[in-house]
């Protein structure tokens, strides 16, 4: 495993990067660890319509399947949401598909909480599977 990330050029990770960027880089995750769990409370967007910032804590959680998320690109990458129009469910959809597009994990579940506005706090959770194989395919196939 150390020598994944000898080999491994990181997009963020030991740079002086100090703005925001949109795609997440991976470190290896060991095959013993079964579920990862990461968690944001400072993530900011803006409000589609009035262009007024909403304020979320954002969870991911996932089956690792060799790869896990690196801190300081998701770190980055949820920061380039401050300036982006989106909605709360929207927000968990677009993040639980680029980390199983850039991961590959058994499963993935976003859940982003949008801190009260107007009284009304919102939860919205975006899941995505990989594909199950047949019982009757190959193990060695996958």
């Amino acid at each position: 495993m150390a020598d994944m990330v000898e080999k491994k050029e990181f997009l963020v990770l030991g740079k002086p990067v100090r703005h925001p960027i949109t795609e997440l880089d991976t470190v290896p995750c060991p095959p013993t660890v079964t579920r990862v769990v990461m968690t944001s409370d400072e993530v900011t967007a803006l409000c589609p319509i009035t262009g007024q910032p909403d304020y979320y804590t954002v969870t991911i959680a996932f089956e690792p399947r060799g790869w896990s998320i690196e801190s300081k690109s998701l770190k980055l990458y949820l920061w380039h949401f401050r300036e982006e129009g989106i909605f709360c469910e929207s927000l968990a959809d677009k993040i639980a598909e680029d980390v199983f597009r850039t991961i590959r994990p058994a499963w993935c579940e976003v859940t982003v909480v949008q801190k009260a506005r107007g009284g009304i706090t919102i939860t919205a959770v975006a899941r995505r599977e990989a594909p199950r194989p047949s019982p009757d395919s190959d193990p060695q196939a996958l």
